[in-house]
């Protein structure tokens, strides 16, 4: 019999294939406060999915049981590659990963910055993962010393003023 004469329930698989999250290709770096958010991640997705799974026979909590799972699987894998690092033990003397740095641009604006990881990353909050084109520009650099940063927008020159690493209770 062919299959257009089959009837599903048109539900019964929406949003159960869903693509994985790709794992980045670089090593993931995490500052302590990144590895606790993405064990705070791990434990809410596993009680989502605690939650969901009894109604998995209803199509729309299979589907968000489908999204929970596929985002567990990805922070797992993050928790499993990630790569503590003290910024309390970082050399002052440069910018490393874990670094608060402030900046001036050429047009004497002040800006500052925390170079994170990857999944910690939010420009809302001024902090840049390690490997973006920012970061990049100012990991090795030291104070006093003028960058580049390339930008798709043109390049900025930026002096950085100061560079410190957090302390004590004080998260990137």
């Amino acid at each position: 019999m062919s299959r257009a004469f089959v009837k599903e329930n048109d539900l019964e698989h929406t949003g159960t294939d869903l693509p994985e999250r790709p794992q980045s290709e670089h090593p993931n770096y995490v500052t302590p406060a990144g590895l606790t958010q993405l064990q705070q991640q791990a434990t809410q997705l596993e009680l989502d999915r605690q939650q969901l799974a009894p109604r998995k026979d209803d199509p729309v909590a299979r589907q968000r049981l489908a999204m929970v799972e596929r985002d567990l699987r990805y922070v797992q894998g993050r928790l499993e590659r990630a790569i503590p690092v003290d910024p309390t033990e970082q050399s002052t003397d440069s910018i490393l990963f874990g670094a608060i740095v402030n900046l001036e641009d050429e047009n004497g604006d002040h800006h500052e910055y925390a170079i994170v990881g990857e999944d910690e990353a939010d420009i809302s909050q001024n902090k840049v993962s390690w490997v973006s084109p920012l970061a990049r520009a100012l990991i090795g650099a030291k104070v006093g010393d003028t960058v580049k940063w390339r930008r798709p927008a043109g390049d900025l020159e930026l002096e950085i003023t100061a560079i410190r690493y957090p302390v004590g209770k004080e998260t990137t």
